[in-house]
């Protein structure tokens, strides 16, 4: 099969001819239609990530495909199904946990099902289960245009918040606004000014980190709920605990495989509330930039550059 590969830590990768995976028990194999790219991904191929596969190997958290290969009593062949595989996603085959694959509602187009899982799976388990987001609450998204961060706008939106959507340039802004954002705010601006003139955030949703992290950790309200999803600005915050101690402040980390790993119950639960509502019409996955297995190393850099809004999509086959 073809898959993009990683031969050397911190090098581009190289497209290659590799054999295709054998399912193990309670696996199955997927003809991979295409893969969502992850900042995850980036990570992993600097060999900075907090899973580092053995050399060479094909990043790629999430795809969708079809089933060629059943290997449990769920999932048929030719069944097209979503799948958290952690990597391999960029290459034609992948063998995958049946309990990580999800059926792909009718109607789905293969790029938006790609980039599903991940996304809306991390913003739906940080605002519902972690963080219990309730109508009426002001959400605080920093990067608010990126892959996870315009889901959380979207959804915070849907589930009754008032969202105050964090993005860099007017472009971006509209991008969130369009996506439900109430109130925006320039990456450049002030944010813990204009945010305690709003009233305080009552949970902040942080899949950047760095100076906005500190930023907005000043702009909570007491009791307000933190989520740290990731450090995209490669800045890890540090939250001092004398002022979680005053302000009653709770800091929820979610990083989704996790919750794949030792949560599936909550992450099934959560598929199916998001896959009805894609199909009740409420739900506009972006899709910003689709990219042939060639151009994944392209598609990377779009995320390392933080150039995409929304998602990237590699599509490798039909």
């Amino acid at each position: 099969m073809r898959a993009m590969q990683v031969t050397a830590l911190g090098t581009p990768l190289v497209q290659r001819v590799a054999p295709v995976p054998v399912p193990g028990a309670g696996e199955v194999l997927v003809r991979v239609r295409a893969c969502g790219l992850n900042f995850a991904d980036t990570l992993m191929v600097a060999g900075t990530y907090q899973v580092r596969p053995p050399l060479p190997f094909s990043p790629g958290v999430e795809v969708a495909g079809v089933v060629e290969a059943p290997g449990g009593a769920r999932l048929a062949a030719g069944t097209r199904v979503a799948a958290y595989v952690g990597h391999g996603g960029l290459a034609e085959y992948v063998a995958v946990p049946e309990a990580r694959c999800a059926v792909i509602p009718d109607g789905m187009p293969d790029s938006v099902a790609a980039g599903f899982l991940v996304a809306y799976g991390t913003s739906h388990i940080a605002l519902a289960w972690a963080a219990k987001l309730r109508p009426g609450e002001t959400l605080l998204v920093l990067g608010a245009s990126g892959g996870v961060g315009l889901t959380a706008v979207e959804l915070g939106a849907r589930m009754g918040a008032r969202v105050v959507a964090v993005a860099r340039g007017p472009e971006r802004l509209r991008i969130a606004g369009r996506a439900g954002a109430a109130v925006l705010l320039d990456a450049d601006a002030d944010i813990r000014a204009e945010v305690k003139a709003l009233g305080g955030a009552d949970v902040v949703y942080d899949p950047v980190g760095g100076t906005l992290a500190e930023a907005a950790l000043r702009a909570t309200r007491a009791r307000a709920r933190i989520l740290p999803i990731g450090f995209a600005s490669g800045g890890v915050p540090q939250y001092p605990a004398n002022l979680l101690l005053v302000k009653d402040l709770s800091v929820f980390g979610v990083h989704f495989g996790a919750w794949a790993e030792h949560s599936p119950g909550a992450v099934a639960a959560s598929f199916e509330t998001l896959f009805a509502w894609w199909r009740l019409g409420r739900l506009a996955p972006h899709v910003s930039h689709r990219l042939p297995l060639s151009g994944a190393e392209a598609g990377l850099d779009l995320l390392r550059r933080r150039e995409a809004t929304g998602k990237v999509v590699v599509e490798i086959g039909g």
